[in-house]
């Protein structure tokens, strides 16, 4: 998604921020989903004019996370963005790509300041409503309160709702802010750029099927997969 940003490569540093995410994933123990049910992900995007450039070539990639969900009960999606002034809007729960993929050609970025809290909050609502088992988050910067950010966060992680955040770029400030977020709801942080668009598609398909199936499922994709996911095998040995 992007520029010519880097983060990761197969470079050694980003290497081990891969393998750091994977081992993250597979320690989290799956929320309880009763039997038959379907996993529920929710997808938040910053859609702020920052993003422009990424938004387009994201939409193919994001798509990616139904398809690997199928054998296992499936998934249902939820897309959540924030753009320019205050706004920050959620879409219904999809059950397949097609409408995933649809509401994100309706979203166009505008120019505006993160809302990362609200995202937050929303998930925390939705989940005391009827449980959410991952929240992902795509973004590059944050412009709050990091305190009151970590205080949802470690009430997500009471829920029992990891967040998993994609951070686009090098801004130190967004970095340290997901990495906590993360850490405080039991989740996992990776970095990303243009230039590792499969290995972006893989990790969150990884999310996805953790959703949907739990540390087993993401252990035989990870076999199935291959690339940056084969590692999260040995991980879970």
């Amino acid at each position: 998604m992007a520029d010519e940003r880097k983060l990761p490569t197969q470079s050694d540093t980003s290497r081990s921020q891969v393998d750091d995410f994977l081992r993250k994933v597979a320690a989290i123990k799956p929320t309880a989903k009763a039997a038959g049910s379907r996993g529920r992900l929710i997808f938040a995007l910053d859609a702020t004019a920052s993003r422009q450039a990424a938004w387009d070539p994201a939409m193919h990639i994001q798509a990616e996370m139904f398809k690997e969900t199928a054998a296992l009960g499936g998934l249902d999606i939820q897309l959540v963005y924030y753009r320019g002034f205050a706004e920050c809007k959620a879409s219904k729960w999809h059950d397949e790509a097609g409408g995933l993929l649809r509401a994100m050609t309706r979203v166009f970025c505008l120019a505006g300041k993160t809302q990362i809290g609200r995202v937050l909050k929303h998930a925390m609502a939705e989940t005391k409503a009827r449980r959410v088992n991952a929240l992902v988050f795509v973004g590059d910067a944050m412009e709050e309160d990091i305190d009151a950010l970590g205080h949802l966060a470690g009430e997500l992680g009471l829920l029992g709702l990891p967040c998993f955040l994609f951070h686009e770029g090098q801004d130190p400030i967004a970095r340290r802010a997901f990495e906590q977020i993360a850490r405080l709801s039991g989740g996992a942080c990776c970095s990303f750029d243009a230039a590792s668009a499969q290995q972006l598609r893989d990790l969150l398909s990884a999310v996805a099927v953790y959703a949907a199936g739990g540390r087993q499922a993401l252990a035989d994709f990870s076999q199935r997969r291959g690339g940056a996911t084969l590692r999260l095998t040995q991980q879970l040995r």
